[in-house]
């Protein structure tokens, strides 16, 4: 079992950052869009998995909102990246459970992921429509999940969520 601590991203992560998300995805949209985010985006978290000095993994959540509640605070985890050489090796699950934590401690409400629907539910994500809630893209219902926080924050609200505009840039 690989071996690596979870940290919030410094300045210095930002190059490897970046060489991760290209590795990760078959084009540099990803990369890019994590460097807007920390541009643009207002309480960002982004979360960094580290072996042996060597940053192997990266998380981060930007705002999202729900047209019908716009003061609900939620955040949307994309992208995440892991190096090929360490997926499957828990690396992305413990990036994602770090996330979840630090949305919960800043008093997050729900988190929203548009990804695998057989990967997500294990950490709680269920397909948003379950709440009567879509997203801004045109995606199957399985794909765009949310995991509520915050016990009832959801409770009779629908509409759509919304990524940070940055997104649009994909």
């Amino acid at each position: 079992m690989t071996t690596f601590s979870i940290r919030p991203e410094c300045p210095a992560d930002k190059d490897a950052i970046y060489a991760i998300n290209v590795a990760a995805f078959p084009e540099d949209d990803e990369a890019r869009l994590v460097n807007t985010l920390r541009d643009q985006a207002t309480e960002i978290i982004s979360l960094v998995a580290e072996q042996e000095g060597r940053i192997v993994g990266h998380l981060l959540l930007s705002p999202a909102s729900l047209d019908a509640a716009p003061q609900l605070k939620l955040m949307g985890l994309a992208p995440m990246a892991v190096l090929p050489e360490f997926q499957s090796q828990g690396v992305g699950s413990k990036l994602v459970e770090a996330g979840l934590k630090c949305c919960a401690d800043a008093g997050v409400s729900a988190v929203i992921v548009l990804g695998h629907p057989e990967y997500y539910p294990r950490f709680g994500f269920v397909p948003s429509i379950t709440y009567g809630i879509k997203g801004e893209y045109d995606v199957p219902a399985e794909v765009f999940m949310i995991k509520e926080l915050i016990p009832q924050s959801l409770h009779n609200l629908s509409g759509t969520v919304s990524y940070h505009p940055a997104f649009a840039s994909l």
